[in-house]
């Protein structure tokens, strides 16, 4: 007997948070619709899809991490624990690397591109950052996008007040505003950064997960299911159209059939193209216009100043943010938008350790260290891509990727702009620690977008149009980062969500009818 059911009328691969979405907008708007979600990798929380850090045990929560790292579990390119200035190549807990392909010669690459596979994806271990784009980083074409937008914080559970008792915290943004309002339109002035999480009235914090997005209404829907370890190895079609799905299940190796009226590829910006190309679904915008955010960090110590009496919520320490035993890695966060003027999302936390040693006898009061990093948008051309192989295959018997970038002189143009600003606003809220601010390596943000770029209209240029259907194959729907067609700066969860939302609508629409 197999675990999958026969057909379902959408069938949704991934389950991150925009493949939550899809879930969650049908389960509200659609309850007649029979729905299911197919996810690689294992259960890692409970409640499925929860984030990893509201795992109070640390050792729970470690295993969580390293199941969440797929076929490179234990490899030696996973799991730092160091600090982000070791040089290694390595990827952060609950992520592993591309192992092979990663950077053609002559060419950047992108040595650090990473992945999750759990249920939830990425949503179970990103920061839960969600600003919102600005100026050249919108979507122009979409006259609903801040409607969309409110829409994604509703699914996420977006605040901007959980970190309010953090220590320094509105000395901090004090000082960034003096360094950079006076030159900014009102609505892109330093301010909280919008995250996906929220304390509890014992002051817990809870960080938003796929868990948050599919919600009650979801976890409750009788017509909803949720299969993880489920491989899908191509989208079925029938004259150009969605069919269904072709799942392997991981724990038999037994291939099945799903018929589906409806099939959502939301599996992130480097696998869902990946599946389309398996699937012969190749428009030629399929995998170009690949782009990531290069990241520059720096880190500054407050000393001049004695910290105020804390104002922190009740249960929230005033030392360090502990949660259940758990330490979380920010306790304050600002946030310093994008413009066009001055090209650069920051995103400004306050830190319980230091990124960088100190002295023995130099010990940092929690929240004095303030750690600065500043995300460039990169100039997008055509031949940043990511291309599949059709004889080699990658650890789950997929077409393996080969990925080429370049920056451009613009991009090192602006990066060195990055470097220059981000020591200037390090020094306005403290006193640097290091002498010179780290460039992340390429891919490091997991911010990669554009490989399966909207578009306004099928002119060979974009994947899929305003409501995320691909246009060459009808009733097949795109979700995720690498729907994201401009050039942006800004953490890009919020925006991706925003898009699901749209294209989940239409499919509701459709099975409406």
């Amino acid at each position: 007997m197999s675990r999958y059911p026969t057909r379902v009328d959408v069938a949704i691969v991934g389950s991150g948070p925009t493949g939550a979405t899809y879930a969650r907008i049908l389960s509200e708007q659609a309850p007649q619709a029979t729905i299911a979600t197919f996810e690689v990798g294992p259960t890692v929380s409970d409640p499925p899809g929860s984030h990893v850090k509201n795992i109070p045990d640390a050792a729970v929560r470690a295993r969580a991490q390293q199941r969440s790292e797929g076929p490179a579990a234990g490899a030696a390119t996973v799991s730092s624990p160091g600090a982000v200035k070791s040089g290694d190549r390595m990827a952060r807990p609950g992520t592993y690397l591309l192992a092979a392909g990663f950077q053609e010669p002559g060419e950047d690459g992108l040595p650090v591109a990473a992945f999750s596979s759990n249920v939830g994806g990425m949503g179970a271990h990103w920061t839960g950052a969600c600003p919102r784009p600005g100026d050249s980083e919108r979507i122009g074409f979409l006259p609903d996008l801040d409607e969309l937008l409110d829409e994604g914080d509703r699914l996420l559970g977006v605040t901007t007040d959980a970190f309010d008792g953090a220590p320094y915290t509105e000395l901090v943004r004090a000082r960034l505003a003096a360094a950079v309002d006076d030159s900014r339109a009102a609505g892109r002035r330093v301010q909280r950064m919008p995250l996906a999480v929220h304390r509890r009235a014992d002051g817990r914090l809870v960080w938003s997960g796929s868990d948050v997005v599919f919600g009650d209404v979801t976890r409750d829907n009788p017509r909803f299911q949720l299969h993880d370890e489920s491989l899908v190895t191509r989208v079925l079609t029938e004259g150009g159209r969605a069919t269904g799905v072709e799942v392997r299940d991981l724990r038999s190796g037994k291939v099945h059939q799903v018929g589906a009226r409806f099939v959502v590829v939301a599996a992130d910006a480097l696998r869902t193209p990946q599946v389309l190309w398996a699937s012969g679904i190749r428009p030629a915008a399929l995998g170009r216009m690949l782009n990531d955010q290069s990241q520059v960090v720096f880190a500054s110590r407050i000393r001049d100043t004695v910290r105020a009496a804390p104002t922190a919520p009740a249960g929230q320490s005033d030392e360090h943010d502990v949660v259940g035993g758990a330490l979380s890695e920010q306790s304050g966060v600002s946030w310093v938008p994008y413009t066009d003027d001055v090209p650069f999302h920051g995103q400004i936390m306050q830190l319980d350790a230091s990124p960088v040693p100190l002295a023995d006898d130099d010990p940092a009061e929690p929240g004095s260290i303030v750690g600065l990093g500043l995300f460039t948008a990169k100039d997008l051309q055509w031949d940043d891509r990511v291309e599949f192989s059709a004889d080699e295959v990658d650890a789950y018997g997929m077409p393996a990727m080969r990925i080429h970038y370049r920056l451009t002189e613009r991009d090192h143009e602006v990066l060195d702009r990055a470097r220059t600003e981000i020591v200037r606003l390090g020094r306005a809220v403290g006193e640097p620690i290091d002498d010179h601010p780290f460039t992340m390596p390429l891919g490091a943000s997991l911010h990669y977008q554009g490989s399966v770029r909207m578009g306004e209209a099928d002119d060979g240029r974009s994947v899929c149009g305003p409501d995320s259907e691909v246009w060459s194959a009808p009733g097949v729907f795109v979700a995720g980062n690498g729907v994201i067609p401009t050039a942006t700066a800004c953490n890009p969860t919020l925006t991706s969500v925003a898009l699901a939302v749209r294209g989940a609508r239409r499919i509701a629409r459709e099975l409406g009818r």
